[in-house]
């Protein structure tokens, strides 16, 4: 069930039961767009009884909706931003749970020959110096922020005619750049997951610079004591489990692995 939560898309998945409690984690559009959540939520609805309402918004809105309190813990994919969060007292601590990359993809005649990169730098260096059209999240994401980061090491600031900001999740970004027939970065699971592909193929990979990391992080109840931290403590023992990482290693699109577990035991 899909919902609008003030400007936010809100995806609701309930538990069997009506009585379970109700637990608010905000999630990035990547996270959702591999379809990931559907194989989740059900198996922790049924396993402890927390309905899990998820808020699909960007890595920067997910850790606001952490911050002031709106959510009781976020899944999101920006350790700099996810640093900060903790520093600024917003999260009580951040538990890694599993990792894919991002890659960049584009039309399949590969005008700018990205298939022969050196790097990820290499790569939107090519982009920019041949003026090719590029697609970016431009939404505050943790690929928007990754995809700025990558910029920056390739000493280039991205504007003109060329460089298009979607201002939008990774879905609808993917959707753009395959109307425009453009480059765009994307993480690997919501590019296996994306149905529109038209003539765009993955054409660079690899790079250790394009390691993503998810992690979780229950917001800290000693400034929102309203929020539930018993439901999050519980739902970070459940996805840090045996079970979650056999979930987790074992979802795939056509026998490709869209993320791999890595939670560490404590």
């Amino acid at each position: 069930m899909i919902f609008h939560w003030k400007t936010l898309i809100a995806v609701l998945l309930m538990a069997s039961s009506s009585h379970a409690e109700t637990l608010k984690m905000a999630v990035t559009t990547s996270f959702y767009n591999s379809g990931l959540s559907e194989i989740l939520l059900p198996e922790i609805a049924a396993d402890l009884g927390i309905e899990v309402q998820l808020i699909v918004v960007g890595t920067g809105q997910a850790l606001r909706l952490g911050q002031t309190g709106d959510v009781d813990a976020i899944l999101v994919h920006s350790r700099v931003a996810e640093q900060a969060f903790l520093a600024a007292g917003f999260g009580t601590h951040r538990r890694e749970i599993m990792y894919n990359d991002f890659i960049f993809i584009g039309p399949i005649d590969d005008p700018v020959d990205l298939a022969g990169a050196s790097s990820a730098v290499d790569a939107l260096q090519r982009i920019a110096r041949n003026g090719a059209s590029f697609v970016s999240r431009g939404d505050d994401s943790g690929t928007h922020k990754k995809e700025l980061s990558l910029w920056e090491a390739a000493g280039i600031s991205p504007s003109g005619a060329w460089y298009r900001a979607a201002g939008a999740g990774m879905g609808a970004t993917l959707n753009v750049a395959s109307g425009m027939n453009a480059f765009v970065m994307s993480d690997r699971a919501s590019w296996l997951n994306f149905g529109n592909k038209g003539d765009l193929v993955l054409l660079y990979a690899g790079d250790p610079v394009l390691f993503n990391q998810y992690a979780y992080i229950p917001v800290n109840p000693a400034l929102h004591s309203y929020v539930r931290n018993d439901l999050a403590v519980l739902l970070e023992t459940w996805l840090t489990s045996e079970k979650a990482a056999e979930l987790i290693n074992e979802y795939t699109i056509n026998g490709e692995s869209l993320f791999t577990f890595n939670a560490v035991s404590q």
